[in-house]
């Protein structure tokens, strides 16, 4: 088995499942108690909510080379929005970073999606680190809500989830929203967020919904057993 270095931190409660999911997903690959190598790096959130985009940069890359000197042979950001430092980091370091987007256009490849929803904060909604990279890589449209709730979806996820606040009047929040990705042409809903599958289950909407944290966990776990 490989080693993995993990950066979470951001939130810790999804931190929490990504190491969870990546263990249970490698008991049932093995068919043992075995789990597999892991080095984990657990950050302050308040990094993020600084916004100050450089020294985010610094900070991930300084996190990543201390990985890789520790051993790790890849990366895995247990967040969405820190993708955003993905081209910065990438070139700097030796091992690769294990791009949460990846998972979600084979997922959405392997269903027939075109044209995805994107629900998430700020930045990642308004970034172009996934709209970019599933345009590029998997001709994947994504649409995300309308520009006067983009800061009201912001405010639940960095007020809220991330402080480990699951609320009913969240969940109803993000359905509705769910539903109007959906009347615009959404044929299936990225929940790019890592706190949103906590908040919201597939069962929960009549929508598919690509778990990101589901599908990165499953991607870790493949790069783990891999040849």
């Amino acid at each position: 088995m490989r080693t993995l270095g993990l950066i979470g931190g951001t939130s810790w409660h999804s931190t929490i499942v990504y190491y969870r999911l990546i263990n249970e997903m490698s008991g049932k690959k093995t068919g043992t108690q075995a789990n597999p190598p892991l080095i984990l790096y657990s950050l302050n959130v308040e990094l993020m909510r600084e916004n100050d985009r450089d020294k985010i940069k610094r900070t991930y890359l300084e996190i990543a080379q201390k990985l890789e000197t520790a051993g790790a042979s890849a990366i895995l950001i247990c967040a969405n929005t820190p993708h955003l430092v993905y081209d910065f980091v990438k070139d700097k370091i030796s091992i690769p970073i294990l791009h949460i987007a990846d998972p979600i256009g084979v997922e959405a490849g392997r269903n027939g999606f075109r044209k995805l929803g994107l629900l998430g904060t700020r930045p990642t909604m308004q970034g172009d680190f996934l709209h970019k990279r599933l345009k590029e890589k998997f001709g994947i449209e994504t649409i995300t809500p309308e520009e006067e709730f983009i800061d009201e979806i912001h405010q639940y996820i960095s007020v809220e989830l991330t402080q480990g606040k699951f609320t009913q009047s969240a969940k109803s929040f993000f359905l509705d929203h769910i539903q109007l990705l959906k009347e615009r042409g959404a044929q299936a809903v990225i929940m790019g967020c890592t706190e949103l599958p906590l908040l919201i289950s597939s069962e929960d909407s009549d929508l598919p919904l690509l778990q990101s944290t589901n599908l990165h966990a499953q991607m870790a776990v493949n790069f783990i057993f891999e040849d």
